[in-house]
């Protein structure tokens, strides 16, 4: 007789490990943190071994801790994907996908394709995940995703892409963010001794989650703050707490406190944007490609400007 044990206590695992504490992956499940602890310890007496220890900064999981929630990741894609296929029963197969994309995406590329693709094909609907991309490329294998927006280059994992087509998609410059007060605000274009002696917010994810930090070429970089959110980033930055390094995609957006530089560094970030699929296309598919192009080039365009 397997683990017989609900989907939820293996949600739970899978949590714990991605945050690093109980306590922070309380807060993303919705659970008090005691009622968390009870699901774990119901893991555990299933499995019938510890799955966590208490570590210096935070929990850290056993070998069999480990080896556990490897499976829970692939069983709990495997679910997700059996409730998406039943989902697409009552709707047309052609008319309906999933496209994911990593959190700056989300900032403007994402909403504005999924905008354009619904004011120019009412029928087509579009389900948007987020999420980091070697999670989005675990998707697209289990079935969950149709189309990925996915980031490579330079400060990024090797991705192991075996069997998906990735296309390159239109992108511009990594930036600097600076709050309107700063003294390169007005500069539009600053050299890596520019940001020697400055503060610096970098972003704060998961674990295996990319984020963004301080400009990867300046030295000792100090940073005074580590921000899970985009917007609590940018927060800190117009209030002239610190810098930020921010990528192309979401600078159209910012708000008027927050100007923007491009750094002059033949040494700096390289970064790909690509569009990834697995098969062929289908027609709701290539609509969703038509548009992503068309406003990943706007975007592209528009942050050279704002630079």
């Amino acid at each position: 007789m397997g683990l017989n044990v609900h989907p939820q206590l293996l949600q739970a695992l899978r949590t714990v490990l991605d945050t690093g504490s109980l306590t922070a992956a309380s807060e993303r499940l919705g659970f008090t943190q005691s009622a968390l602890s009870k699901q774990i310890a119901a893991l555990e007496a299933a499995a019938g071994t510890p799955l966590l220890r208490r570590g210096p900064r935070g929990v850290v999981p056993t070998a069999a801790g480990n080896r556990l929630a490897a499976r829970a990741a692939a069983v709990l894609d495997q679910l997700d994907a059996a409730q998406r296929e039943l989902d697409d029963l009552s709707a047309p197969l052609d008319g309906r996908l999933t496209l994911g994309g990593f959190p700056a995406t989300a900032m403007e590329l994402a909403p504005r394709t999924i905008a354009r693709v619904r004011a120019d094909h009412p029928s087509i609907a579009i389900d948007f995940l987020e999420s980091s991309t070697p999670v989005q490329i675990r998707r697209l294998r289990a079935g969950r995703l149709d189309l990925a927006i996915i980031a490579s280059g330079e400060g990024l994992p090797d991705y192991d892409l075996t069997g998906i087509e990735a296309e390159p998609l239109p992108a511009g410059p990594m930036l600097v963010a600076v709050g309107h007060r700063h003294r390169l605000a007005r500069a539009g274009r600053v050299s890596v001794a520019d940001l020697a002696e400055e503060s610096w917010i970098a972003g704060r994810g998961g674990r295996a989650e990319p984020q963004f930090g301080a400009w990867p070429t300046v030295r000792n970089a100090r940073v005074v703050a580590e921000l899970g959110d985009w917007s609590a980033r940018i927060g800190f930055v117009a209030a002239g707490i610190g810098i930020t390094t921010v990528p192309s995609l979401g600078a159209g957006i910012l708000p008027a406190t927050v100007a923007c530089v491009e750094v002059d560094d033949p040494d700096g970030l390289r970064r790909t944007l690509s569009l990834a699929r697995i098969g062929a296309l289908t027609p709701a598919g290539a609509a969703v490609r038509s548009a992503l192009i068309i406003e990943a080039r706007a975007v592209a365009e528009r942050s050279r400007e704002t630079g």
